[in-house]
């Protein structure tokens, strides 16, 4: 198999910066009550189970849940339970997953909607992990300001009710600032009034708010960034009455290897790629080939949020004074992309070359096609390659009795790639001192469960191996032992690919060079016949 440069633009000295006196993490984790927003949510889940597995002396996690028509708090906790990502745990101990405690409520209401009994249950909590989050990119600027803004002064307004809260944390993106292309560890200048923003969206109706939203968020994006952005500074607002911590990370994929390797429940990022151009229906991308692709294995994310809830926590603790190196509210830059390139042509190319080792079973079509900088070009091939094709194919399905769903699925690619085309066609120099140097601070006995700065020399081609492969299980719910039925299935999509291509082109030299005796008049210009009737 191919294999893909695996050398980091800058390898680092493994320093060690730890304090002695501080406890262990183990150790800072013992006995303490842990309320995350967002347990249902990629990032949430992996730091439960995190928790719950490498801290096991935790006494509670309380996890807001919203319940839904069809499932109660008690069905999703189970669901989440019931994850191949629990399973290294349900082997380890089945008793640490008692020690989740759904608690009722919602990040969107005011007061998140909790119960006074459940806030009395809730009153021992000294550790906040604030991961809730809208992630879509057109939602109204009334539902994001809501949920991501609002949403972030209640839970500080929850905070401030906690009599022994030593840290919370504040999950943002590293785009929250997407207008610098140098992005530091540090509060920039605000976009708007996250006050008065918040009174807009409680008082204006949607229509009213959405006309004047372009305007008012000026070169932002969209909503999602616009109002992480507000919560950044509700955040940097309290600092001197919290003990808070902001942290960013990047596109945030698959496992590199804790609990498993591979594991995702999303199709975000690289992975939604690699999967959409192993099936075939995605055989154009509209985007710089050299663009950088930055993301972060969500367990090297994970590691990091909890050593640095660690780090400010045991300093609250100890009563360590602020010295002028470390500002009041810690922020970190959770990314890689300074360490490890990975270019979005290399990401292709990665997907081309694995599936012929990792085909999935669902494929339609033989993998191909490519990155475009040209925007025409691309409309032509997502018309060709996209729309025309998945009209056929669900004729087909409906001829055969089945559902289609390829038409529907491609509608839902291309929304993607639009929203996304601001980030695949600009680039940012994400500064990330802070949390690379956050790994030397981790005592020696902590290295094995938490060291999180072994990414820089991991093998990124069995990393997207092991990517594709948890794409299989996880998300397409694909058996292991089907591989060999699918590695027949994708040889004969590509002999069917190469037989189509080749009719298409011996048409295609027929139609213009034959019919049309273009091959005639060919050779009478170069003077291989005597004749040509121009009449013809």
């Amino acid at each position: 198999m191919q294999t893909f440069s695996n050398h980091p633009t800058g390898l680092l000295p493994v320093e060690e910066n730890y304090d002695p006196n501080k406890p262990t993490i183990k150790e800072f984790y013992k006995g303490r009550d842990i309320f995350i927003t967002g347990g249902t949510g990629f990032m949430g889940k992996v730091l439960i189970e995190k928790l719950l597995r490498s801290c096991s002396g935790v006494n509670r996690i309380f996890l807001l849940l919203r319940e839904k028509k069809s499932k109660t708090m008690e069905n999703r906790l189970r669901e989440i339970q019931e994850l191949a990502l629990f399973e290294v745990l349900r082997k380890q101990d089945p008793n640490a997953l008692s020690k989740m405690i759904p608690i009722k409520g919602d990040v969107s209401q005011l007061g998140l909607g909790i119960s006074s009994e459940d806030r009395k249950r809730m009153s021992e909590v000294s550790v906040i992990f604030h991961v809730a989050a809208n992630v879509r990119f057109d939602d109204t600027l009334k539902d994001a300001v809501i949920l991501n803004t609002r949403g972030t002064r209640e839970m500080i307004h929850f905070a401030e009710t906690l009599k022994n809260l030593c840290v919370m944390m504040h999950v943002s993106t590293t785009y929250s600032n997407p207008d610098k292309y140098v992005i530091e560890e540090k509060i920039y200048p605000p976009y708007a009034d996250w006050e008065k923003t918040i009174k807009l969206a409680e008082t204006m109706d949607e229509q009213t708010l959405e006309t004047f939203a372009p305007k008012y968020m000026g070169m932002l994006p969209n909503t999602y960034v616009f109002t992480k952005s507000l919560a950044e500074h509700i955040i940097n607002d309290h600092k001197d009455k919290l003990p808070l911590i902001l942290f960013r990370p990047s596109i945030v994929i698959s496992s590199m290897r804790d609990p498993i390797p591979g594991w995702i429940d999303n199709f975000n990022g690289p992975v939604g790629l690699l999967v959409g151009s192993g099936i075939g229906i995605c055989r154009t991308m509209y985007c710089d080939p050299n663009n950088v692709a930055d993301y972060t294995p969500v367990d090297v994310c994970i590691k990091a949020m909890i050593v640095a809830a660690w780090k400010k926590g045991t300093a609250v603790i100890q009563r360590t004074p602020i010295s002028p190196e470390s500002p009041q509210l810690p922020v970190y830059n959770c990314c890689i992309s300074n360490l490890r390139n990975c270019t979005m042509s290399q990401i292709v190319e990665m997907g081309k070359v694995l599936s012929n080792d990792i085909p999935l079973d669902r494929c339609v079509w033989a993998p191909g096609g490519g990155i475009t900088q040209i925007k025409l070009l691309n409309t032509i091939r997502v018309v060709l390659y996209h729309i025309m094709p998945a009209i056929l194919l669900d004729v087909l399905l409906r001829a055969t009795g089945q559902k289609p769903f390829v038409a529907k699925l491609q509608r839902k690619i291309y929304n993607a790639n639009v929203a996304l085309e601001y980030f695949i066609h600009n680039n940012w120099d994400f500064r990330n001192d802070n949390f690379i140097h956050l790994a030397s601070e981790i005592k020696p006995e902590d290295n094995k469960d938490f060291y999180y700065r072994d990414f820089i020399e991991f093998d990124i081609t069995l990393y997207f191996r092991n990517c594709i492969l948890g794409a299989r299980r996880y998300l397409l719910h694909e058996k292991d032992e089907n591989l060999p039925r699918a590695l027949k299935h994708y040889r004969r999509m590509k002999i069917l690919d190469k037989v189509c291509k080749l009719l298409i082109v011996t048409g295609f030299l027929y139609l213009v060079l034959i019919k049309s005796d273009l091959l005639g008049l060919s050779l009478y210009m170069a003077s291989y016949k005597t004749e040509y009737d121009l009449q013809r």
